[in-house]
C-alpha cells in the first residue's frame, strides 16, 4: 500500500535515544559504577532538553542501573554485592531454564530465526578482536536470552528476566574474563535444542549455561575484584 502524506514514520523518542546511549555507556564502563549523573551535562552533552534525559534516567533507575538519592540526585548504580549476584543466579536458574524449555514448544519461525541470527552476530564478532567487541557482545548476549524469554511465551518472565540479565552483564563487564567463545558455543547447543523442538535438552543446556556463568564469574566477585 502506497504510503501517504498524512502517515506517521516511527522513530524512536529522544528519550529512547538518550536512554540507548547511555545504557551503552554504563555497559562499556564509559561512564563508571557510582559516578554523579548531572540532568544539566547530559542535556548540554545530547543537545536536548532536561525531559528526555530524566524520562531516560526514570527508565535506568527502574532497570537497577541508576539511583537517585534525595539531594544529590542521580548516580550509576554500584556494582551489586556478592549476596545480590547470588541472588540473580538463583532467581536465573529458576526462571531460564523452564523458558528455554517453552521457547522449543512454542518459538514461532521467526522467533527462531531472531534467536538463531542473535547467535550467529556472537560467533562472527569472536572470530575478531574480542577486546574491541566486549561491550557489543555482552548487548548480544543479553538479546539471546531475552529472545529466548519472548519466545517462551510469558510477558512475566521476559519482564523479570530482562532486569535480571542486565545486572547479571553489568558483572560480565566489571569482572570480565576472555570468555566470549565458551559462552557462544553453548549458545549453539541451546539454540540447537530449541530449533530442534527439544523441550528437555533446551532445559538442561540453558541450567547449565547460567551454572557456568555463575563459576566463570563468581571467584572475582568474591574477591572483589
Amino acid at each position: 500500500m502506497a504510503a501517504s502524506a498524512d502517515d506517521i514514520v516511527q522513530r524512536p523518542s529522544l528519550g529512547d535515544e538518550v536512554y540507548q546511549r547511555l545504557f551503552s555507556d554504563f555497559l562499556s564502563l564509559r561512564i563508571p559504577p557510582g559516578e554523579r549523573l548531572s540532568v544539566d551535562a547530559l542535556a548540554r552533552r545530547f543537545g536536548v532538553s532536561q525531559t528526555p534525559i530524566r524520562a531516560a534516567l526514570i527508565r535506568l533507575e527502574a532497570e537497577g542501573l541508576v539511583v537517585k538519592k534525595h539531594y544529590s540526585g542521580y548516580s550509576v548504580a554500584p556494582i551489586p554485592s556478592s549476596r545480590r549476584f547470588a541472588d540473580i543466579i538463583e532467581a536465573r536458574l529458576l526462571l531460564e531454564p523452564a523458558s528455554a524449555a517453552h521457547a522449543a514448544r512454542r518459538a514461532s519461525p521467526a522467533e527462531r530465526a531472531e534467536i538463531a541470527e542473535l547467535a550467529a552476530e556472537m560467533h562472527e564478532l569472536a572470530a575478531g578482536d574480542l577486546a574491541e567487541h566486549t561491550a557489543r557482545l555482552v548487548l548480544l548476549d543479553s538479546r539471546f536470552h531475552s529472545a529466548i524469554a519472548r519466545a517462551c511465551g510469558n510477558a512475566a518472565i521476559t519482564d523479570a528476566l530482562d532486569r535480571l540479565l542486565t545486572q547479571m552483564h553489568i558483572f560480565r563487564l566489571r569482572y570480565h574474563a576472555d570468555v566470549a567463545h565458551a559462552v557462544i558455543e553453548e549458545h549453539l547447543l541451546i539454540l540447537a535444542a530449541i530449533e530442534g523442538r527439544d523441550a528437555e535438552a533446551a532445559e538442561a543446556r540453558m541450567r547449565a549455561h547460567v551454572d557456568r556463568a555463575r563459576e566463570r564469574i563468581e571467584p572475582f566477585v568474591r574477591c572483589g575484584r
